[in-house]
């Protein structure tokens, strides 16, 4: 597996790997426990759910549900997912009696149920159980990848947006994250980058920055099309999504295919209104972005100029923060070189996710 680094290059002698955008933790939050309702009616079942999850030995009750799990009837496989789904999310304790039990391989067997609410339950257990980091080796084992990618297609929304952060879980591991790719995962997630309500899109947004500190998966991400989403994303200051679009584009943006897709999807003039109006740290990954973009290509250093982006460069200088003004000053510096074919000395010696 190829991972790569964080964002590494030189222009004129100077090294930017030290200058690179990693205050990443504030726009990404992890997938946590799913967020469906509790209890919603007062079945005996669930009243005995609420009684387990207060009390502290719930290993009868375990056994019970992983056995019910494999019932013939429907409804019972139901009744047992959701109430892992439940005690999974309620009591973290539990997650790994309840791995250890046998429930992760029948759990996985709903995922590729044809019912609807028997697979969203299944994914929604699978992805509290994944909130346990010593669960995630046993589920991706256990054969969890494929269904789940499945579950991204076919599930309902509910369905899909736990079946991405469970996916997320998963990609934590680094040796996962060429298996979900190759699973077929990533066009999956693009589309729900693209199509899904405003959890969907987060999620999705989320799990394919992890997965795609792998240059494979980046090449995968570009050839699904992910471009378009991510600058209409980064183009809707309304969205909540544009710091979160543009740092899944600062990672894609060190394979050149990303270069060229983002040119052709018009992102330098949104990246540009990014640097003109958008927060600090907004305006740091775009100029971030853009000098990647500029770096090697003459023509791209023409369209960026040509879109006005000197003035609020300029600005940025004397107003950004130490890190953002180094790098407003290297992008300036690179799009008033002479336009000739002598200019490309700012070629990338470097170049790294």
């Amino acid at each position: 597996m190829e991972k790569e680094n964080s964002g590494s290059f030189e222009y004129m002698g100077r090294s930017f790997s030290e200058l690179s955008v990693n205050d990443d933790s504030s726009a990404f939050s992890d997938c946590n426990s799913d967020r469906s309702g509790e209890f919603q009616t007062a079945s005996s079942q669930n009243r005995r759910l609420l009684l387990a999850c207060a009390a502290e030995n719930s290993d009868d009750l375990i056994r019970q549900l992983v056995s019910g799990l494999e019932s013939c009837s429907i409804d019972e496989q139901k009744q047992a997912a959701m109430e892992i789904r439940l005690l999974a999310k309620n009591k973290p304790n539990d997650r790994l009696k309840i791995a250890k039990a046998g429930a992760i391989k029948p759990l996985i067997s709903l995922i590729l149920s044809s019912d609807s609410q028997l697979q969203e339950y299944g994914v929604t257990a699978i992805l509290n159980l994944s909130l346990c980091d010593e669960n995630k080796e046993l589920i991706a084992s256990s054969g969890a990848i494929k269904p789940l990618v499945r579950a991204l297609k076919t599930g309902t929304s509910t369905a899909k947006e736990n079946a991405a952060c469970a996916l997320l879980r998963l990609s934590q591991m680094e040796e996962n994250k060429v298996a979900i790719g190759r699973s077929g995962a990533i066009p999956m997630l693009v589309n729900l980058l693209e199509t899904g309500a405003f959890r969907g899109k987060k999620d999705a947004a989320t799990a394919l920055y992890s997965l795609c500190s792998v240059k494979e998966n980046k090449i995968r991400a570009v050839q699904a099309g992910i471009m378009k989403p991510l600058v209409e994303l980064m183009a809707d200051f309304g969205s909540n999504m544009v710091d979160k679009s543009a740092f899944v584009l600062s990672l894609l943006i060190t394979v050149p295919e990303a270069k060229t897709a983002v040119v052709e999807e018009a992102g330098i003039p949104v990246l540009v209104e990014i640097v003109e109006v958008g927060s600090q740290r907004q305006k740091e990954i775009a100029v971030s972005i853009l000098l990647q973009i500029c770096e090697d290509n003459l023509v791209f250093r023409a369209m960026v100029t040509r879109e006005g982006a000197i003035p609020p460069l300029v600005a940025l200088t004397q107003s950004g923060t130490n890190r953002a003004k180094q790098k407003a000053e290297t992008l300036i510096d690179l799009l008033r070189q002479p336009r000739s074919g002598n200019a490309a000395v700012g070629r990338t010696s470097d170049v790294s996710g």
